[in-house]
C-alpha cells in the first residue's frame, strides 16, 4: 500500500492539491465538484477507530498529499499525525480527534501557505509556526508532513549546554545516511542532512504537536522511511521560516 501511496506522489495532483495560481480555469470551463467530506455517519474518529469511515478518511487525506500510511480503515498513529498535518495548514487547532471543523475544511481546503513562491520546481518548505513541511514536484504540493523544530528549552549533553534553535534561511540538501544514525544529542533515522552533518530533517520517534527537537526538523517514522527517495540529494533547496 505504501508503493501505491507514493506512486500516487509522482501522478498529477488533483486540482484540490495545487497552488492557488494553478486552479485558475478558463471563463468557459466548467467549475468541477467539489468533493464531499469523509461521512463519519456522527461517530467521533480518534485513535483506535475502525471502519469505512476511517478509510475514507485516510483517502481523502492521501488524496491531498497527507500520508495517513496504510488505507486500512485503521486510526493509527500514521493516520493521527496526518491529521496534524491538515489541522496545522487549515489554521485549526491541532487535535487527536476529527473535529466538525475539520471535517468542513477536508471538503473545501485551502493550499498550505506558500513561504517561497519562486523557490524552484521542486523544493521543501518548513513552515515553523505552523509546524509542517511541504514538498513541492514540479510546484505542486507531493507531501505534506507534521513536524517538530526545536522546543526551545535549555539542555545539556557530553559537547555542553545551550538553547536549541532551528536555523531560518535559505538551504539545499547535502548528504543522505541511510538508516539509524547516532547523534550527541540522540538518534536519527535516515537523515537529509542541510547543514554540515549537524542539522537534517531526520525520522524519530518523538514528534510531538510542541516544537521538541534540540534543532533538526524532525519528521514521522512512518515518512522518513521514504522521504529520501522523493528528494533528489544534494541540491534540493529547503527552505526554513519562522
Amino acid at each position: 500500500m505504501r508503493r501505491l501511496w507514493m506512486a500516487a506522489l509522482l501522478a498529477p495532483v488533483v486540482a484540490l492539491a495545487v497552488p492557488a495560481a494553478a486552479l485558475a480555469v478558463p471563463a468557459a470551463s466548467a467549475k468541477p465538484a467539489k468533493p464531499a467530506a469523509p461521512a463519519t455517519g456522527g461517530r467521533i474518529l480518534q485513535v483506535g477507530a475502525k471502519g469505512s469511515s476511517v478509510r475514507a478518511l485516510q483517502r481523502r487525506l492521501a488524496q491531498l498529499k497527507y500520508y495517513p500510511g496504510s488505507i486500512d480503515g485503521k486510526f493509527g498513529t500514521n493516520t493521527l499525525e496526518a491529521v496534524w498535518a491538515f489541522q496545522e495548514t487549515q489554521g485549526l487547532h491541532p487535535r487527536n480527534v476529527v473535529t466538525a471543523a475539520m471535517q468542513r475544511a477536508l471538503a473545501s481546503p485551502r493550499q498550505p501557505k506558500v513561504l517561497v513562491r519562486r523557490g524552484g520546481r521542486l523544493r521543501i518548505e518548513v513552515n515553523m509556526k505552523d509546524q509542517v513541511l511541504v514538498l513541492y514536484k514540479r510546484n505542486r504540493v507531493a507531501l505534506v508532513s507534521h513536524v517538530s523544530t526545536a522546543g526551545g528549552r535549555y539542555f545539556c549533553s557530553q559537547n555542553g549546554c545551550g538553547d536549541p534553535v532551528t536555523p531560518t534561511g535559505d538551504f539545499t540538501t547535502l548528504s543522505y545516511i541511510p538508516g539509524k544514525v547516532a547523534a550527541p544529542l540522540g538518534d536519527m533515522y535516515n537523515p537529509v542532512f542541510f547543514i554540515g552533518t549537524i542539522y537534517a530533517i531526520h525520522g524519530d520517534t518523538q514528534v510531538p504537536l510542541r516544537p521538541a527537537s534540540h534543532g533538526c526538523v524532525r519528521i514521522p517514522l512512518d515518512i522518513a522511511a521514504f522521504f529520501h527517495t522523493l528528494v533528489p540529494t544534494p541540491g534540493t533547496p529547503v527552505y526554513i521560516r519562522d
